[in-house]
């Protein structure tokens, strides 16, 4: 199983933060690669459509609104992995006015190498957070 994490600074307060990106339905809101989201099981899934028109289906499997974090998998994508699981959470800088927004996943390759496929999440986090930032 591979894994990669990239965090970022964002010149906001973690409740603002949260406040954007803490709805499982709320990436288009700020991820300019996913233009819409569908959720459906009561909220717990989300039908994601990207760019190429490709579709994304994410479950969701932890929320925590006190702690500032949800855990999703994804059930259907066009990457090359099984069992994904990432995590996007939201917590208070060290300097007390800004967030640190750390977003993780794990995932198996199929057909690619493991940095290949590091490389792939690694460059879909740091992309995501980088758009966060200028939503700021």
């Amino acid at each position: 199983m591979a894994n990669t994490i990239t965090s970022s600074k964002i010149s906001a307060s973690p409740e603002q933060v949260w406040q954007l990106i803490g709805g499982f339905d709320s990436l288009p809101d700020w991820l300019p690669y996913i233009p819409s989201s569908e959720v459906s099981e009561g909220g717990r899934v989300r039908s994601l459509a990207n760019p190429d028109g490709d579709s994304i289906v994410e479950r969701l499997e932890v929320f925590n609104h006190k702690e500032r974090y949800y855990t999703y998998s994804i059930m259907k994508a066009p990457f090359p992995v099984k069992d994904y699981i990432s995590t996007i959470k939201v917590k208070e800088d060290t300097d007390g006015q800004s967030s640190l927004v750390e977003w993780s996943g794990s995932f198996t390759p199929v057909g690619v190498s493991d940095q290949e496929a590091i490389e792939l999440f690694h460059g879909i986090y740091q992309d995501g957070l980088e758009a966060l930032q200028k939503a700021f």
